[in-house]
């Protein structure tokens, strides 16, 4: 059964504003990137491949089933569309994927560096630390694989050489996990400039993402 027209509407509009939102908080540039959210009916809506956020409307968000059948009259979905369906079908209590490529992020990517708890907000994260996934050509089936696994019990991961990958239960949660992934890690990067960081020990990130699990999930 296909979602009512009208939640439809209103989720591409969030899709698009949230895609537009990594651009103008300088989570990604240009046309790289790419955000998707689930419907209600067994499909997702993903942002269109190779067009830039402000030249988009609603209507140009692409709907795509979960088994990959795409629906005709409609622009090329990202090329990043199996990394979202294959953590939407792995991971039923996602809602929403966000792609991007923030820079201080990409530059530990292509470090192949994973981001550790330098500061207790990667909590945020899902754990005490932000993997990075091993390298694979964009848009092929063994980037989603990768990226699949660097994701066990987390909400976020890096992809090696490439750039980031968020999850939460809303296109905000989703957001805000990719917001916290860039901020931790510019932390991260000006504090090997300076000298050795201090990693906060598991147990402390033990408390921490107790705490944090519900952060957020009532807005």
């Amino acid at each position: 059964m296909r979602a009512h027209p009208d939640s439809e509407r209103l989720l591409r509009e969030e899709v698009l504003s949230t895609a537009r939102r990594l651009v103008s908080e300088g989570l990604t540039r240009g046309t790289s990137g790419n955000v998707s959210a689930r419907l209600e009916d067994g499909a997702f809506l993903v942002t269109p491949s190779g067009v830039p956020y402000d030249r988009l409307e609603a209507a140009d968000v692409v709907r795509v089933e979960l088994d990959g059948t795409l629906h005709p009259d409609q622009r090329p979905p990202s090329s990043e569309w199996r990394i979202h369906r294959d953590l939407l079908i792995a991971r039923p209590e996602i809602g929403a994927v966000v792609h991007a490529h923030p820079p201080f992020a990409t530059t530990l990517a292509s470090l192949r560096r994973p981001i550790p708890a330098v500061h207790y907000e990667i909590g945020l994260c899902g754990g005490h630390d932000v993997r990075c996934a091993e390298y694979a050509t964009y848009g092929t089936e063994e980037l989603s694989r990768a990226a699949l696994a660097a994701m066990v019990d987390r909400h976020a991961c890096l992809l090696a050489n490439h750039g980031i990958v968020a999850v939460g239960p809303s296109l905000d949660l989703a957001f805000r996990v990719a917001r916290v992934v860039e901020t931790v890690a510019e932390m991260y990067w000006r504090a090997l400039a300076v000298g050795t960081p201090v990693v906060l020990d598991r147990e402390e990130m033990d408390r921490v993402v107790a705490k944090l699990a519900d952060y957020g999930k009532a807005t």
